[in-house]
């Protein structure tokens, strides 16, 4: 173990650097998602949100928040006056009251309890970039214990004893149960730090491939949802359009033929023809500009441009 030291103190002796800047840059991308403005919708900038999030009217329309409190700033008495029941929020599109923080955040994609704060429109870059750096410390880290396992499993000349004096095969198959069971046996704390030091990563990847995917097709999570929701609602209308059709094309060949009719019960929940159910749902997403200007919207929220900040109300 005292090796294993030695050997942990030089590899990371010249690392050292490297180690506190990693560290120090993820405590600040913490702290920015955590304690920076997520966009919140305000009485003074709700103008400059409904410029730049116009409503498509499929999952977004007009709609006022009546949980948000208006409060402007009277200039006579030096305090803020709440305009409850005189004014209300206009909700902008693409923008949602969170129930916990009490706010409607502009483009909100979700509230993030391990960072105490909502992902909107400012702050989704840090929360981004947040995932992005912890994954490499992680694979840094693991690679850094792997570094040091591999070393002390040559410079104890594990293999040379296995092959030479216990007459294992050189061969993986041969070699690999034996040295796992001396890994195991000796450094069985930094094998499980490895181990889960890989698992966190991959977590944090499929996680941050998640969020990667959203913003270049310019979505959120609460956006998924709805069009999850708005799509299962319009194949439900499609298919009751349908079975309307089929009943009223069953009721007049009954009265021209004079046949049976079919009983209303399975008209309606027989499947329609193919040419009268399969009507395609398809998701519009008129927020989606392209790759590159929706990447542009991550890095530079639509609010913080100049083109919109003449619309700031005063």
């Amino acid at each position: 173990m005292a090796v294993m030291i030695l050997n942990a103190a030089r590899i990371s002796g010249h690392n050292w650097y490297f180690s506190v800047v990693a560290v120090g840059v993820g405590v600040v991308l913490f702290l920015l998602t955590s304690f920076s403005d997520p966009g919140t919708v305000t009485a003074e900038n709700v103008s400059q949100y409904l410029a730049a999030y116009p409503y498509d009217n499929i999952i977004y329309a007009e709609k006022e928040c009546s949980t948000c409190k208006i409060t402007k700033w009277c200039h006579n008495c030096s305090a803020f006056h709440s305009l409850i029941g005189v004014a209300l929020i206009c909700r902008p599109a693409r923008s949602k009251h969170c129930s916990i923080c009490d706010r409607c955040v502009a483009r909100f994609d979700h509230h993030c309890g391990w960072m105490n704060n909502c992902i909107g429109e400012k702050n989704t870059r840090y929360f981004i970039a947040f995932l992005l750096w912890h994954i490499l410390i992680c694979l840094y880290g693991a690679i850094f214990l792997g570094l040091i396992l591999a070393g002390q499993l040559k410079e104890r000349k594990v293999i040379y004893i296995l092959t030479v004096y216990y007459g294992i095969e050189n061969s993986f198959s041969g070699l690999f149960p034996h040295v796992v069971q001396w890994f195991l046996g000796s450094y069985n704390t930094q094998i499980l730090l490895t181990v889960f030091l890989v698992v966190v990563a991959m977590l944090l990847a499929g996680f941050f491939g998640y969020h990667v995917h959203l913003c270049l097709t310019n979505t959120t999570t609460n956006e998924t949802f709805k069009w999850q929701d708005y799509i299962s609602w319009k194949k439900k209308l499609n298919e009751a359009k349908a079975s309307a059709v089929a009943l009223k094309a069953s009721t007049h060949a009954v009265n021209r033929d004079g046949k049976s009719p079919l009983s209303k019960w399975k008209v309606c929940c027989r499947r329609a023809p193919p040419q009268q159910s399969e009507e395609e749902v398809i998701k519009n997403n008129v927020y989606d500009q392209g790759v590159v200007s929706n990447i542009y919207e991550i890095l530079v929220p639509l609010s913080e441009r100049r083109s919109l900040s003449h619309l700031k109300s005063l």
